[in-house]
C-alpha cells in the first residue's frame, strides 16, 4: 500500500489535483509542522478509521441507559426524563454565561445575541413543565415519590450556579436580610443566607433537612468559589459596566428576570399544587422542603436585575400569578 508520505512527497501535477484541495493539503502540513507532528501519519490513521454515526456521536446508548427508576409505576420514566432533559437546558445556560464572562472586548452584539439563547433556554423550560403538570397520574406520582426520599429537585445545582452567575450575591439573600448585610459584605456572609437555605427546612422543627445538609455538603465550595469567580462579571455586573443605556439590553435582561424568577417559580407551584395539595393538610415534598412558602416568588422578590424593575413592580413581583398557579 502506497503511503501518503510517499505521495505528499511526489510533486503534484498542479492540472491533476483539484486547487482547493491542494491547498487544503497544505495548510494541513503547516498546522501539524508547527506542532512537530508527521501530516502523513494522521491521513493514515484517518484512512483506516471508521465513519462517525449519529448514535456514537451523541452516545445514544449510554444516553437511553441512564434512566433507572426505583418503581415499577411506568410514570416515573416521565419524572426522570423531564429532570434529565432540565438539568441539559441548564448546562447550556451555563454553557452561554461562561462564554459570556470570559468575552475579551465585550460588544453589545455578542452580549445580546447570547442573552437571547439563555432567554430561548428558559422560555422552552417554562413551557416544557406542561410535561410534568398534564403528564403523569397523580396517583402514580403520589406512591412512586416516597421511593424518592430524601431526593429532591431542590437540589438542582446548576440552577443555583445559574443564580449566581446572573447577578450579584446580595441579590440572592433572603429578603429580610439584604439591607443588613448590603452588596458589600462578605461573601461567605451572603451565601449563609441565600434565600433557598431557608426553604430547606423542617416544616415543623426548622431545623435543616437531610436534603439540605446533602446538597450543602457536595455543593456550597463550589458555590463559594463561583460567587467569587463571577463577582466582577456576572451578567448584571457585565450589563451595568459595558451596556446601561441599551435599551435592547434592558428589555431582553427583564425579560430573563421574569422568565427565571417569576414564570419558572410558577410552573413549580403549578405542578406542586397539582400533586401535593389537598384540603386540609398539603402533603410535604420529597425533601421535606417548604414548598408552600419557597415556590412562590412574591415571597422571595428574587430580582437578578433590581434597577430595571420600578418600586411598583417590585412589590408586585410575581403576585398576580400565584394564586392562578395554584389554581385558587
Amino acid at each position: 500500500m502506497v503511503k501518503f508520505t510517499q505521495v505528499l512527497r511526489i510533486p503534484m501535477d498542479k492540472s491533476s489535483l483539484d486547487p482547493s484541495l491542494a491547498e487544503l493539503l497544505k495548510k494541513l502540513q503547516q498546522k501539524y509542522a508547527v506542532m512537530g507532528q508527521d501530516l502523513s501519519s494522521y491521513l493514515d490513521g484517518l484512512l483506516h478509521a471508521d465513519y462517525l454515526t449519529y448514535w456514537d456521536y451523541i452516545h445514544l446508548d449510554t444516553l437511553l441507559s441512564l434512566q433507572n427508576p426505583k418503581t415499577q409505576f411506568p410514570d416515573e420514566k416521565v419524572f426522570i426524563v423531564y429532570h434529565q432533559i432540565t438539568e441539559l437546558y441548564f448546562n447550556l445556560i451555563l454553557w452561554e454565561l461562561e462564554q459570556i464572562a470570559a468575552k475579551e472586548n465585550m460588544d453589545e452584539k455578542f452580549f445580546i445575541e447570547r442573552t437571547t439563547r439563555i432567554v430561548r433556554y428558559f422560555q422552552l423550560l417554562e413551557s416544557s413543565f406542561t410535561v410534568m403538570v398534564d403528564g403523569m397520574e397523580k396517583e402514580q406520582f403520589l406512591k412512586f415519590r416516597m421511593s424518592l426520599l430524601p431526593a429532591s429537585g431542590f437540589q438542582s445545582a446548576q440552577y443555583r450556579l445559574i443564580e449566581i452567575c446572573c447577578t450579584d450575591m446580595i441579590n440572592l439573600v433572603s429578603l429580610g436580610m439584604r439591607e443588613s448585610l448590603q452588596e458589600y459584605s462578605d461573601l461567605e456572609q451572603q451565601v449563609e443566607h441565600l434565600y433557598w437555605r431557608s426553604g430547606a427546612t423542617e416544616l415543623a422543627s426548622g431545623k435543616k433537612t437531610l436534603t439540605l445538609q446533602q446538597f450543602e455538603e457536595k455543593y456550597l465550595k463550589l458555590f463559594n468559589e463561583t460567587g467569587m469567580r463571577f463577582r466582577n462579571k456576572n451578567l448584571r455586573k457585565l450589563y451595568q459596566n459595558h451596556f446601561p443605556n441599551s435599551e435592547p439590553a434592558k428589555q431582553l435582561l427583564r425579560q430573563l428576570d421574569q422568565l427565571a424568577n417569576v414564570l419558572w417559580p410558577l410552573a413549580h407551584l403549578k405542578s406542586a399544587g397539582r400533586y401535593l395539595q389537598r384540603d386540609p393538610e398539603d402533603i410535604k415534598a420529597t425533601g421535606g422542603t417548604n414548598w408552600q412558602k419557597y415556590l412562590p416568588p412574591r415571597f422571595q422578590r428574587i430580582q437578578f436585575f433590581p434597577e430595571l424593575w420600578s418600586p411598583a413592580e417590585t412589590e408586585e413581583w410575581g403576585k398576580a400569578g400565584v394564586l392562578n398557579a395554584l389554581g385558587r
